[in-house]
């Protein structure tokens, strides 16, 4: 369960992925959020789109349902183009197992229960261009724009690729999408098991493992925090009047709590002092 990532957030970790992405006027804002909340969200769905035109519905909507239906639709070159960021027309009621599952981390139920949980407030919603009926294919470049946004998303909250479904596992009122999803839950946690590519095909540089919250006290010196602080700055955080320097320092608290609020935290959860969920994403060089 997480609070969703505010839309600089989202973008940044889709590119972080290697995603290539298209963003179409208003995706920032262009939700149905006053239809109810959106959040917190415990993983991503997956859908085709069973039609043609199908950047029109999915910004836009159908005549018996508004829009927008999705947060992006990913086309068959490759491209996700955003379309919306918040609550989306995309899941629907479905079953209670099938959530309990994805909060659980483990394998969906083999068949849904009774439509009982609003989905469009508990998940990342996607459509996938594709007719829906076994003869229409999906080309590499699609299914390795929806390998890499579903990773961007789940290594962004911590989540494992069991924390992405589709909409054929969460409703049995829909066979959405045409392929197999345990194949693409493979793909995406061999992508969760190596690094962030940094882009399409280059290699990402090497990352500072995770020193643990302890060692992030006043007064500490280490390179390491130097890193920190220029990663800080170079991600619009800094807070520092001089600096960064090797020593934690309450500018370096403050630089901290502004990126643990740029990634959606808030409250305690953004307290200054690097998580485990945070510190993955900003991606700390070796120092």
């Amino acid at each position: 369960m997480s609070t969703p990532l505010t839309p600089a957030a989202y973008l940044r970790a889709l590119h972080h992925e290697g995603t290539r992405t298209r963003e179409h006027p208003g995706w920032r804002s262009h939700n149905r959020n006053h239809k109810g909340p959106w959040g917190p969200v415990h993983g991503v769905m997956l859908h085709h789109t069973a039609g043609s035109d199908s950047l029109s519905a999915c910004r836009n909507g159908l005549p018996d349902l508004p829009g927008p239906l999705c947060l992006g639709l990913i086309t068959k070159d490759g491209t996700v183009h955003l379309l919306g960021h918040g609550r989306t027309n995309h899941a629907g009621p479905g079953s209670a197992a099938a959530l309990a599952a994805v909060r659980a981390e483990q394998a969906p139920p083999a068949r849904p229960g009774p439509d009982a949980v609003d989905g469009n407030a508990r998940f990342y919603g996607f459509e996938i261009e594709n007719l829906g009926n076994g003869r229409d294919p999906y080309p590499g470049a699609q299914l390795d724009a929806v390998e890499r946004l579903s990773a961007a998303l789940c290594r962004a909250h911590g989540w494992s690729a069991a924390s992405v479904i589709g909409h054929k596992e969460w409703t049995r009122r829909k066979i959405d999408p045409s392929f197999s999803m345990a194949s693409m839950r493979t793909r995406i946690a061999r992508r969760l098991g190596t690094r962030p590519p940094g882009g399409p095909d280059r290699p990402g540089p090497a990352y500072a493992v995770f020193p643990g919250a302890a060692f992030f006290v006043p007064g500490r010196r280490s390179p390491l925090i130097t890193a920190v602080g220029r990663r800080l700055v170079a991600e619009g955080c800094g807070r520092y009047a001089v600096g960064p320097g090797p020593e934690w320092t309450a500018a370096d608290v403050l630089s901290y709590a502004a990126w643990q609020r740029e990634l959606g935290y808030s409250g305690a959860d953004a307290d200054g002092i690097p998580g485990r969920a945070s510190w993955d994403r900003l991606r700390v060089p070796q120092a």
